[in-house]
């Protein structure tokens, strides 16, 4: 049983595991997709690999600026990249990429650290995460 501020996202993409994953290893697809809808991404720092940061400034199609810093806690190709959110709300992203017929299924997992925070932005991170992985298969159907 989930904890609860744990959010979890699948979906099966057309594409093979390792696009899926250059899509997270390649900064100029990842800033092209990560976020919601109409965010766009400005990376300061991206560093795909284990330890690595990855600092990087989300810019809202209000022009708002959310300054995000992260490290890389795992980068296995093709099939898994776990990501810790250090600056606040500070939660572990794991993605799992699993090879299927036709394509691969991904499980995004987001565990937050605090529940309470978790439940405050419920509202937005359920749909946030799905308009992310809808960017992303945007993003891989462009490649």
């Amino acid at each position: 049983m989930d904890s609860p501020g744990t959010f979890r996202t699948s979906r099966h993409l057309n594409h093979s595991p390792a696009a899926v994953f250059a899509a997270f290893s390649d900064a100029g697809i990842l800033a092209s997709w990560w976020g919601p809808r109409g965010f766009t991404n400005e990376f300061e720092v991206f560093d795909f690999r284990p330890g690595g940061i990855w600092r990087f400034v989300m810019v809202g199609p209000d022009g708002s600026r959310h300054p995000n810093d992260s490290r890389f806690v795992q980068a296995e190709p093709p099939g898994a990249v776990v990501i810790r959110h250090v600056s606040a709300p500070v939660f572990t992203l794991t993605v799992q990429l699993t090879a299927v017929q036709g394509g691969t299924r991904i499980d995004w997992t987001q565990v937050f650290d605090d529940p309470e925070v978790a439940a405050a932005v419920r509202h937005v991170v359920e749909p946030a995460n799905e308009q992310n992985l809808d960017r992303l298969t945007a993003a891989l159907d462009r490649t």
